[in-house]
């Protein structure tokens, strides 16, 4: 998504700079052509797509519209409360409502219905406010996380830089992970090298909804973390989400350099999960059109 505005000025993107300027020009030149919405195909042929220097050789559509800025501000309310919504376009006449998402919808055109799913948005709790976690937190807000850091030693909150914007809570980990409310948009990394608070927030991470349960710590330590929970009541499902160490394997020592590998996981983690959810809507649709009706 980009929202264009005629002098020039553009938030997001849709192509990676690819198609912008053409949009800029047509917007400049042409506002009444988009005035009731429009779709735009680009890289229609081969000299096309080497003029705009299409990634892969591909073509791109585009739906171009005035900013619809009421639907923009029903989808931003539920964003805002967590939750997802989409919103629904008719391609034919233009115009579009939004509504709450339902189960594990998904973007999907239908003809002249698109229907684009918005929110919610991903949160990461870091456990423990130490030095990855000040490194992780910059890196996780430019990929769009709400970042929510949780230590219940005031030390190391209090001395957290202030230019790195996050949700402070100064609570135990499992108290603040049962007022969070952990769904499945959430992720949660142990990084208190505090075996006592690592562990009180994996025991309550580890049975949730949450989409990635990672924590800090060798192989080593890991297994000895593994066993450790073990003892507790948390089935042997539950303990084996345990992502750890966390972070993909990128030979990282340095907490700089662990950061970017358990950002790259993460990353990982949200693509297998669009995925999934992509191959349950399918399979949805599948049943739903084999059922028969009965007279």
């Amino acid at each position: 998504m980009a929202l264009l505005c005629e002098d020039g000025r553009v938030a997001g993107s849709v192509s990676g700079g690819c198609v912008e300027d053409d949009l800029i020009e047509l917007l400049q030149t042409d506002v009444m052509g988009v005035g009731n919405g429009r779709l735009l195909v680009y890289g229609r042929d081969t000299e096309e797509r080497a003029r705009l220097r299409l990634p892969c050789g591909g073509s791109l559509e585009l739906w171009a519209e005035p900013a619809p800025l009421d639907t923009f501000a029903q989808a931003l309310h539920y964003i805002e409360v967590g939750k997802g919504c989409v919103r629904e376009i008719n391609l034919q006449g233009g115009g579009s409502t939004v509504r709450a998402v339902r189960g594990e919808e998904v973007s999907s055109l239908d003809g002249s219905r698109f229907v684009q799913r918005l929110g919610p948005r991903r949160r990461l709790v870091l456990i423990g406010a130490a030095e990855v976690s000040r490194y992780l937190a910059p890196i996780a807000s430019t990929l769009d996380f709400e970042v929510i850091v949780v230590d219940p030693r005031c030390e190391y909150l209090d001395s957290w830089p202030h230019d790195v914007p996050v949700r402070r809570i100064a609570q135990m980990p499992d108290d603040a992970l049962n007022g969070i409310q952990v769904d499945s948009s959430t992720a949660i990394v142990a990084l208190s090298h505090d075996p006592k608070l690592d562990d009180l927030a994996l025991l309550e991470a580890l049975p949730s909804p949450a989409f990635y349960v990672g924590a800090m710590g060798s192989a080593r330590t890991t297994a000895a973390r593994r066993e450790r929970l073990g003892l507790f009541d948390l089935g042997a499902q539950a303990i084996a989400r345990l992502r750890g160490p966390a972070g993909l394997d990128i030979g990282s020592r340095t907490p700089p350099e662990i950061a970017v590998a358990i950002a790259a996981e993460l990353i990982h983690s949200c693509r297998e999960q669009e995925t999934r959810q992509r191959r349950r809507s399918a399979a949805q649709e599948d049943v739903q059109g084999c059922l028969m009706p009965l007279i």
